[in-house]
């Protein structure tokens, strides 16, 4: 694995944690100010959300088949399947990460609820 996408799949990996899921400031470290997301039930949510009313389930998720594709040389595309070990759903993922002054920020992600 190359180191850029060694560092996306750890960023990947971390926002995904339980201790970040129940961590609006932990999870701001991670989302970019922009961010927003069409999640697996079909709610789309936006940095705000996050901040306002922050209510993540602390799952425990299982990242495998881990890809990267650069967009450009600031922003990057991840997609990956997700295990959940807590309810036993399984997902595909797609994240967008771009590139900014404090580092690697989450600027989209995408679920779909998978079998």
């Amino acid at each position: 694995m190359k180191e850029m996408e060694k560092e996306i799949f750890e960023l990947e990996c971390s926002h995904i944690h339980p201790d970040v899921r129940v961590s609006k400031e932990k999870l701001g470290e991670v989302l970019d100010d922009e961010f927003f997301e069409f999640g697996s039930s079909g709610k789309v949510w936006k940095r705000s959300d996050y901040n306002e009313n922050h209510s993540l389930s602390p799952d425990e998720m299982e990242i495998s088949g881990f890809k990267m594709d650069e967009l450009g040389p600031e922003a990057v595309l991840a997609t990956y399947r997700i295990f959940n070990k807590t309810t036993g759903a399984s997902s595909l993922r797609s994240s967008v990460w771009k590139k900014r002054e404090t580092g690697w920020k989450l600027f989209f992600h995408q679920g779909t609820l998978s079998q």
